[in-house]
């Protein structure tokens, strides 16, 4: 059973993955592996949640769920033929739980012989999701934005030491014109704008 849910998205600090986690265990046979990966989009996360089920693709199941920040926040979990509500939703609670957003995950079940039930299977599933966010570790990130700025050298000059001065990563390219390309928290991109578009007189070109 698919679920996919929309709610409201935020703009403030969100708690993520600080990066790959993995995890496995047994119960009663079945083995279960937990894979889990910050993504910051849901088609990074559904390409995550396909790369698992191609690398595992002997496995009898795998389980995935995300939770992306878009607009608005997408959620999404799948029993992956499990019976209904034993997989995908257990491992999707632990990511609401942990109130962490631009998170997928995918449970990987081999089943050994003894059948669960749905409690045990809820558990199980809820447990390697838990125990690969723990070994990906936890981090607060804050929602960024990126844009362009192209400006002639006599300009460059001025527009390096705005953004070395600022809250933001950039990557610079000196060619026929200066190209920078800016990662700037979202609180602080159109302020940032304003002070370049002012100290070039208007002569710089920002694309976002």
């Amino acid at each position: 059973m698919d679920r996919r849910h929309e709610r409201p998205a935020v703009t403030e600090t969100y708690r993520t993955l600080a990066g790959r986690g993995q995890a496995a265990f047994e119960v009663q046979g079945s083995e279960f592996i937990g894979h889990a990966r910050p993504v910051t989009t849901v088609a990074a996360a559904e390409t995550f949640v396909a790369s698992v089920r191609e690398e595992y693709a002997d496995a009898t199941h795998n389980v995935p769920a995300y939770r992306v920040r878009a607009e608005p926040l997408r959620e999404w979990s799948s029993d992956a033929d499990e019976p209904s509500g034993s997989a995908g939703k257990p491992a999707l609670n632990v990511l609401q739980g942990e109130e962490l957003e631009n998170v997928a995950v995918v449970v990987t079940r081999y089943y050994g012989g003894t059948k669960l039930g749905v409690g045990g299977l809820a558990r199980a599933y809820g447990e390697a999701v838990k125990r690969a966010v723990s070994d990906a570790g936890i981090v607060t990130e804050r929602p960024h934005e990126r844009f362009t700025i192209t400006v002639a050298y006599d300009d460059s000059g001025t527009v390096r030491g705005l953004l070395e001065s600022s809250d933001c990563e950039f990557e610079a390219s000196y060619e026929a014109t200066v190209e920078f390309v800016v990662r700037v928290p979202v609180e602080t991109g159109a302020s940032l704008r304003d002070r370049i578009r002012s100290a070039t007189s208007g002569r710089a070109e920002i694309e976002r």
